[in-house]
């Protein structure tokens, strides 16, 4: 992924968690299990977004639990 798109992704995902964050903070919000499922969905991609601009890999369940060859 081309480096100042990854960057405005990331810029654009802080943002939406911020606003999420916000909203949920008021006391006025109808359906607050809508907006934290949200907020989880943006927090997921923001973390993801950080993980791939570090540039680590997403390692699966199945591969954390495979036991490593010892030689």
């Amino acid at each position: 992924m081309y480096l100042p798109a990854l960057a405005r992704d990331l810029y654009k995902s802080q943002k939406a968690v911020e606003a999420l964050e916000v909203q949920l903070q008021d006391p006025a919000v109808a359906d607050r299990d809508a907006l934290k499922q949200k907020l989880r969905q943006a927090k997921a991609e923001l973390a993801q977004l950080k993980n791939i601009l570090e540039g680590r890999k997403e390692q699966s369940r199945a591969s954390l639990h495979k036991p490593r060859p010892r030689f």
